[in-house]
């Protein structure tokens, strides 16, 4: 019998990257989206049903409609400087949104998810390498909601019988390798693509100096002055939320588990940038502006234990390749 997998997000960047990977994997996705920032046509397998979390009768009619036996919740806001302009905006959609789809779950007697959790819970590092020991002071209203919802799901798991793995993602990157699918959020925040965006317009003709791309901080406590990330490829992070899954059906996990998601190697921004300059053979500019609130320096991942755990290894551990993927997509390669 196939399972049908419930995907709360799901034309959403990650999340349309997940529904391709789940029916490739053969289960039966259905997403909900409220299309405030995904896109329909990014929905390439299973079902899609229009729908917001908030909206408590949204969510009894998708689990009315489908017999779904695990959810997959993506369903969140992401931009760290938006969640210190309007962090009400993001108590209600992340934190809101996601007891909505609990006590859903709850009714429908569904007990497994999948939670698409962040590195942003930890906040500013203490130690080098971040493992899931490390305490999670969140510097930002972002991580704050991401934590808020573990506490639920911890709560959840000891009352109810919830069963839970969260995945506390660095930063994600990367296209489909298959050249379908992408990344297309309006307005784009995320470092990778903009830098991409800005070598496809000065690879069209485009004056470099009239760069619009900006870098946000040169001060920070890294080599260079820019934020050190960890990047994992969008088609890894995939593969991590099967392996959670099957642990999951399985009936391997215990209670609420949480794992980092990551490839335990930090790129500054400017090394970023440097890397873009050779996969794309460019030589866009950019302008250094002031960073942004909520940025901490340095965020670097060990994901051991979901490697020893989930048994998930990382195809993609080169920059080059990770961004490569990405470029074959903005740099005018796809016809997606």
């Amino acid at each position: 019998m196939t399972l049908r997998i419930l995907v709360t997000g799901g034309a959403g960047y990650i999340g349309s990257h997940m529904v391709k990977e789940l029916a490739k994997c053969g289960y039966y996705p259905v997403t909900i989206d409220n299309l405030s920032e995904g896109h329909r046509d990014a929905v390439i397998a299973g079902e899609f049903f229009e729908g917001d979390l908030r909206n408590p009768h949204d969510l009894a009619s998708v689990f009315n409609a489908y017999r779904v036996d695990a959810v997959m919740h993506f369903a969140a806001n992401c931009y760290v400087g938006e969640s210190v302009a309007d962090p009400r905006k993001y108590y209600i959609n992340n934190v809101i949104g996601t007891l909505n789809l609990l006590h859903a779950m709850l009714d429908a007697g569904v007990s497994r998810l999948v939670f698409s959790s962040s590195c942003a819970t930890y906040g500013a590092p203490l130690q080098e390498m971040i493992d899931e020991s490390h305490p999670q002071r969140p510097v930002n209203p972002y991580g704050e909601t991401k934590l808020m919802v573990e506490h639920m799901l911890r709560d959840y798991a000891q009352a109810y019988g919830l069963r839970s793995v969260a995945l506390r993602y660095f930063n994600a990157a990367g296209c489909d390798p298959d050249g379908i699918l992408g990344e297309r959020h309006d307005p784009e925040t995320h470092l990778i693509p903009l830098v991409l965006r800005e070598a496809k317009r000065v690879m069209a003709g485009g004056d470099p100096a009239a760069t619009g791309l900006r870098v946000f901080g040169d001060d920070f406590d890294t080599p260079d002055g820019t934020c050190i990330r960890d990047y994992i490829h969008v088609s890894d992070l995939c593969s991590a939320h099967v392996a959670a899954l099957r642990r999951l059906m399985a009936g391997a996990a215990v209670g609420a588990e949480a794992y980092n998601l990551g490839i335990g190697q930090g790129f500054s921004n400017k090394e970023v940038i440097e890397v873009c300059r050779k996969v794309t053979g460019v030589p866009f500019e950019y302008q250094m502006a002031g960073r942004r609130s909520g940025d901490p320096s340095r965020l670097v991942g060990d994901a051991s234990k979901a490697r020893e755990v989930l048994g998930w290894v990382p195809d993609y551990t080169d920059m080059e390749a990770i961004i490569a993927t990405a470029w074959r997509m903005v740099g005018g390669h796809s016809s997606n």
